[in-house]
């Protein structure tokens, strides 16, 4: 059974370290997914924090990987290097990191796999009404996903948390537009 997180503030925190981090390494990146729709007060837990960044190289990632250890951070799937870009990242396979000694929260750590991740990471975007500092992908982009793709019914009450939230900035004709690309890259 997952635990799951309902600490908004623990999450910020978290969210906050493993960014600055990010940052550090001088690396584009977004937050998507549920701490979107709990970063603009929907109530409801979550077990982990979904960040994509562009593609690095493997030295990029070793220093990335090194500057996160030495913030408190582990990856949860091991400690060689190698292997973690080889085996998981290079492969679109996504990375858990976590606080030391913990299992929750935890960033999972994607690299952009394609041209729709890309998009998402040349439009990210600070959203003023979550009141956070991190680069997060678009409203619609987030809407989109959660209606098109994930479908789960958590995912559906995000999207219409932020629908509610956003009902006067919405663009309607940017969903439809990006539900076109995750059926012609996520749903071929």
């Amino acid at each position: 059974m997952a635990r799951i997180v309902s600490d908004k503030n623990l999450l910020n925190r978290f969210a906050a370290d493993f960014v600055e981090v990010v940052e550090k390494n001088k690396l584009k990146y977004i937050i998507v997914s549920g701490f979107v729709a709990i970063s603009h007060g929907r109530a409801r837990g979550t077990e982990d924090i979904d960040l994509i960044i562009e593609k690095i190289s493997p030295q990029k990632f070793l220093a990335l990987h090194n500057d996160a250890v030495k913030a408190g951070f582990e990856c949860l799937q091991g400690t060689n290097h190698e292997r973690l870009f080889n085996d998981y990242l290079k492969e679109n396979q996504s990375l858990r990191y976590a606080k030391k000694g913990q299992f929750v929260p935890e960033i999972e750590l994607k690299l952009s796999k394609d041209a729709l991740d890309e998009k998402q990471l040349n439009e990210r975007t600070k959203l003023p009404l979550a009141g956070l500092p991190f680069y997060f992908s678009t409203i619609e982009t987030n809407i989109a996903f959660k209606e098109e793709l994930l479908k789960s019914p958590k995912d559906l009450e995000d999207a219409r948390h932020l629908r509610i939230i956003y009902s006067e900035k919405i663009d309607e004709a940017k969903i439809s537009g990006i539900k076109r690309l995750i059926r012609k890259f996520r749903l071929k």
